[in-house]
């Protein structure tokens, strides 16, 4: 998935999304929210893979991407994920800690080809399962349709 498909998934899957870019000197920064509480569900942006290798020493060892061109410019995706899950992902291809956010609950994914789609969707869904109202959340799972 690049950023254009990314976005397109949102807003065809989560009704009610709004996305923003609240920061006038990052405006390749979006910001999805649930309408109803405001909450981040995923933040979208661009950077260079020089700023991720900062970060992450051990990346051209996961995205040979990386080390092949560390100036190109990548597209990332930050999704609020469940720690014990995070801890396990982290290790896998195109998956990093968070850029920029509490690396516990947050994890960040290049959208250079690297992660599957299907994985990618799976974890925004999961996203945004997590910053749901609570009492979204237990409707939800209550649901007979589920």
């Amino acid at each position: 998935m690049n950023r254009t498909d990314v976005e397109k998934f949102i807003h065809a899957n989560f009704g009610g999304t709004l996305q923003e870019y609240p920061w006038s000197d990052a405006p390749n920064y979006a910001v999805f929210r649930h309408q109803d509480t405001r909450k981040w569900f995923a933040l979208l942006y661009d950077e260079s893979y020089t700023t991720f290798l900062r970060q992450n020493p051990q990346l051209p060892k996961l995205n040979p991407k990386a080390a092949v061109n560390p100036d190109a410019t990548v597209s990332a995706i930050n999704l609020k994920s469940d720690p014990d899950l995070i801890e396990a992902l982290i290790y896998q291809e195109g998956i990093l800690p968070a850029y920029h956010m509490n690396k516990h609950h947050w994890l960040t994914i290049l959208l250079d080809g690297s992660c599957p789609d299907a994985k990618i969707q799976q974890l925004i869904d999961l996203s945004y399962n997590l910053t749901m109202k609570k009492l979204s959340r237990k409707l939800e799972s209550a649901s007979p349709n589920k």
